[in-house]
């Protein structure tokens, strides 16, 4: 029977690859997690089907006949189940912005998985059932002894006292509903102590640093300044196996400083051994680099970033628009030395830089038209002569060298060395730069950056040791605080921008998801009443969820919220399976709470089966340790908490509730029949 339940796994595996190839996909990280989430609940439909076949075996019927009847009565309700989780995880397909790019591979792979296990739940087994199945089992053979002396005994009593329960609590209708709700109420007050976050950081073992020195400042100085870095970097994290510094962005600094801003500016890059070979995390050597970082009195601002620009990266902008430079700048940084201030907040930084400074030429046109100059001869000969011509190459042992060419630093240092510069004519005449015009101080305004047409400027923030929905909350308490100069416009954004909207997507992923687990019930049933009683275990499942977050101290990021979306096609799965069981039971004539009580008895060793497949299936996703679990860990934790505790609450509550709404039917069916035999009589 095992081995009938566990063949759909391989089987469903198979076509979800055969899904990835045709769409050209990849096994990644949300594949895999994919598959994960979807490998418990590939075996549901199997277990409910194999369950009922087994139970009529055990009655003595033939496997072939079993097969057939065993599954006649129940393969409907695994398929409105399928068709529930199918509605559920579909519309992830569908969803726009980051939840949809993160989340469509998602969305398809346990779509198609499941499906697929529910057609080879109705078709493969039954027949391997019919074939592979004994008719007759001897509780003393060798293979049964240890099932018949041990599990069976303990299920036997948990079905036991489950239909005792089941009867007590149909005789305590109000008190179990009243409880019900105070367990429901009462974990609402709890989401108030839950942290909220993007999503959340994974130790990629790679780390950045963006220091800038004095504004101005020489590029033979940062060279020094970087060498110190290294040397601290080398003694301090032995973890660091691959380091990259990149200095000043001149020629001196190599080809990566030319993507710096300066050449007061150092760049480092740094890959450390894998998590599981250190002892610190990379927040830790972030942490401790910046507090070396502070202790270096050259550097005028730095930034230490965990992380490779992954998914997992944080932060809080403050946007800041408006048009006059000096109100958004000093606004800036009023509120740059206040967000320092909050503790958790590093990297705080504006955007804006400082006015550099800079030597600028300015020619007289008639003096270089009387010597045959013109502006591109002259800026080609003081380019040549202070930032260097590349004359040739020196190729020695397989190396290849530039060879510069420019005057020697003390003929270039100051304005009047700069001044002093020859520049030979068509004519080949000498005139010295000075000749022809004068070099002045020129400080460069700052840059100017645009959003939505307007000008802005960023004040961003990276929580360390602090969820960002915390940092971004503090941070809005300080923008009410301050006073907003005329014409300036103040919006939180980054990362705690794309988690609102992505929680806002959630919410309506939410609601979709309901609504069409509604209807595919509604269609089942042929009522509005049955869903209704059904989806009463959809709000208990996010009880556990908060208690599960809570108890573990997991922030609540859109990972996790996606775990309490899924959920609700997961948990009314049981709920479908003990409803359809129970009308069977009053077809074939049993009274309401005789039908609740056999029922759920019947259906108790299926409800905790597949509930029990789900949880062990997502104990990996939530345990792990790997590279990049910090990322997927919260969304089996969802899961699991989440189903533990609806399915405690649909084998109870579902039942009451049901007899609640089903014994209220009765009564106005009755009503109606008494009320027309009355007329009939008056007649």
């Amino acid at each position: 029977a095992t081995f009938i339940v566990m063949l759909t796994i391989p089987i469903s595996l198979i076509v979800s690859f055969i899904y990835l190839f045709l769409t050209g996909g990849s096994l990644n990280i949300i594949s895999l997690a994919s598959l994960s989430i979807a490998l418990g609940m590939v075996v549901d439909d199997a277990i409910v089907v194999l369950e009922n076949i087994s139970r009529h075996v055990e009655r003595g019927t033939s496997p072939r006949e079993a097969a057939i009847y065993a599954t006649n009565e129940v393969w409907l309700s695994v398929i409105i189940t399928t068709l529930v989780i199918v509605s559920v995880f579909f519309p992830l397909t569908l969803v726009g912005g980051m939840t949809g790019v993160l989340f469509k591979q998602l969305g398809w792979i346990v779509s198609i998985t499941v499906v697929t296990s529910t057609l080879a739940a109705i078709s493969l087994t039954p027949m391997l059932a019919s074939k592979l199945l004994d008719l007759k089992v001897n509780a003393k053979s060798p293979r049964r002894f240890s099932h018949a002396r041990i599990v069976e005994p303990f299920l036997k009593g948990l079905e036991n006292l489950y239909e005792k329960t089941i009867r007590v609590a149909l005789f305590n209708k109000k008190k179990v509903l009243l409880a019900a709700l105070a367990v429901f109420v009462g974990s609402l007050f709890m989401l108030n102590l839950l942290s909220t976050e993007f999503i959340p950081e994974a130790d990629e073992a790679r780390l950045t640093a963006s220091i800038e020195l004095a504004t101005g400042l020489r590029v033979e100085e940062t060279i020094k300044v970087s060498r110190q870095i290294e040397d601290i970097i080398n003694e301090r994290y032995p973890e660091v196996e691959i380091l990259s510094i990149a200095s000043g962005s001149d020629a001196e600094g190599g080809m990566m400083a030319f993507m710096g801003t300066g050449s007061n500016v150092i760049n480092v890059m740094m890959r450390l051994s894998s998590a599981s070979d250190r002892e610190r995390s990379v927040w830790e050597i972030a942490d401790d680099l910046r507090r070396e970082l502070e202790r270096i009195p050259d550097i005028a601002e730095y930034s230490v970033e965990a992380g490779g620009g992954g998914m997992g990266d944080t932060t809080v902008d403050v946007e800041i628009y408006g048009y006059d430079f000096n109100v958004t700048s000093a606004l800036a940084e009023t509120l740059r030395r206040e967000i320092e201030a909050i503790s958790g907040a590093e990297n705080v930084q504006v955007s804006r830089k400082d006015d550099r400074p800079e030597l600028q030429v300015v020619l007289d046109r008639q003096k270089l038209a009387e010597n045959g100059l013109n502006t591109a001869m002259v800026s080609t000969a003081l380019r040549n002569r202070v930032d260097g011509m590349r004359s040739s190459y020196l190729r020695e042992e397989g190396d290849e060298y530039e060879i510069i060419v420019r005057y020697e630093e003390t003929f270039r240092s100051s304005i009047t060395d700069i001044e002093a510069i020859a520049i030979t004519n068509p004519m080949g005449v000498r005139i010295k730069l000075g000749e022809i015009g004068r070099v002045e101080e020129y400080w460069s305004p700052p840059n100017i950056e645009r959003k939505s047409r307007e000008r802005v400027v960023t004040v961003s923030a990276i929580p360390s040791g602090i969820a960002l929905g915390d940092l971004a909350g503090e941070i809005n308490a300080i923008i009410e605080t301050t006073d907003i100069p005329p014409g300036v416009m103040i919006n939180v954004g980054g990362a705690y921008e794309d988690m609102m909207d992505s929680f806002m997507d959630l919410g309506l992923l939410l609601m979709i998801s309901i609504i069409l687990v509604f209807l595919v019930m509604a269609s089942q049933f042929e009522s509005f009443i049955m869903p209704f009683v059904i989806m009463f275990s959809i709000p208990f499942s996010f009880t556990g969820v908060i208690l599960a977050l809570f108890i573990t101290n997991t922030t609540l990021s859109i990972i996790a919220g996606l775990g309490a979306v899924l959920l609700i096609g997961i948990v009314v799965k049981n709920g479908i399976v003990l409803i359809d069981y129970i009308n069977l039971k009053r077809d074939r004539g049993l009274p309401l709470n005789e039908a609740i009580a056999q029922s759920g008895k019947l259906r108790l060793r299926p409800v905790l089966m597949t509930a029990m497949t789900t949880v062990l299936a997502m104990l990996p996703l939530a345990l792990s340790t790997g590279e990049g679990s910090e990322i997927w860990s919260p969304m089996g934790i969802t899961l699991i908490g989440g189903l533990i505790f609806s399915t405690a609450v649909t084998l109870i509550l579902v039942p009451v509730v049901y007899g609640i709404f089903a014994r209220r039917g009765e009564r106005d069916k009755l009503r109606k029949v008494r009320a027309k035999f009355t007329f009939l009589n008056c007649e």
